[in-house]
């Protein structure tokens, strides 16, 4: 077992589709969007990675709910705080919303 398995399940459940489907998708995917070593992730690529819009990443970063670290300039997204916000929501995939 992958060390990202489990928050690759979870997104999964959570948008309702299939584990195989969703693995599927990411490995078609392929490139440097989807790379799973990156620890900290741009708000785009992070939106990505849990299928949501960069607007409403921006709302959860604003409201707390997803921790972020300015890097100069720039913004960016452990990749840790993406799985535990995941894991925070439970069954419940109301919160998330269609990539824009």
């Amino acid at each position: 077992m992958h060390s990202n398995d489990l928050p690759v399940a979870q997104i999964a459940r959570l948008l309702g589709v299939a584990e195989e489907d969703l693995r599927a998708l990411i490995a078609a995917r392929g490139g440097s969007d989807g790379d799973p070593t990156l620890v900290a992730l741009t708000v785009a690529e992070a939106a990505r990675r849990i299928g949501i819009s960069r607007t409403k990443l921006y709302e959860y970063v604003s409201s707390g709910q997803i921790p972020s670290v300015k890097i100069g300039s720039l913004r960016r997204i452990p990749a840790e705080a993406l799985a535990a916000f995941v894991a925070r929501q439970g069954g419940d995939a109301s919160g998330f919303t269609t990539a824009a």
